[in-house]
């Protein structure tokens, strides 16, 4: 699905090979356990990740979140709808450790929740984080979700947050 959703700061695209050296960037050392299993160790090996999701674009929803003034990747977003719901999407980011805590996290969510929510016509959002990933925790509070459950993997806690069309999850999202 082509797709180009512009912010204040920031484009979010469908990704392209001319990526790869921005992403190998963030994908060789990714901090947040559950994408430990997308590390990569090559250039090669990122515009394999590229072709995987160019090739997935059709049925799955990617962005590379880039920079509006200098086109610079500094992370991706993915969204998939649920299995039983379609109606129903959980998405995830991932930002490069160079560009956290700037806002970048909520300029570029908001705009992919109001995306699923307002184009794809999502009637419920819901995030998935480790108990120990206090800044996406509170980018879920600042996004109006609610926390709605709590259960063990083999290795961690994870919280299930949730958004519903037509509730307080749209406000505040500038984008």
């Amino acid at each position: 699905m082509k797709k180009t959703i512009e912010t204040e700061r920031l484009v979010l695209r469908n990704f392209n090979l001319n990526d790869a050296n921005d992403i190998y960037e963030y994908l060789a050392e990714p901090i947040v356990n559950c994408f430990m299993d997308m590390k990569i160790k090559s250039l090669q090996e990122a515009e394999k990740v590229i072709q995987e999701r160019i090739k997935n674009e059709k049925s799955e929803i990617y962005f590379v979140i880039c920079l509006k003034d200098t086109g610079k990747v500094i992370g991706e977003l993915f969204a998939c709808a649920d299995e039983h719901e379609k109606d129903t999407f959980s998405p995830c980011w991932m930002l490069n450790t160079g560009y956290q805590k700037q806002g970048y996290d909520y300029e570029s969510v908001s705009a992919c929740f109001n995306y699923l929510f307002n184009e794809i016509f999502a009637r419920r959002i819901y995030v998935y984080t480790e108990d120990y990933n206090i800044a996406c925790q509170k980018l879920c509070e600042k996004l109006n979700m609610r926390k709605e459950g709590l259960f063990k993997n083999s290795f961690h806690l994870l919280i299930i947050w949730t958004g519903l069309r037509n509730t307080k999850t749209l406000i505040n999202m500038p984008y």
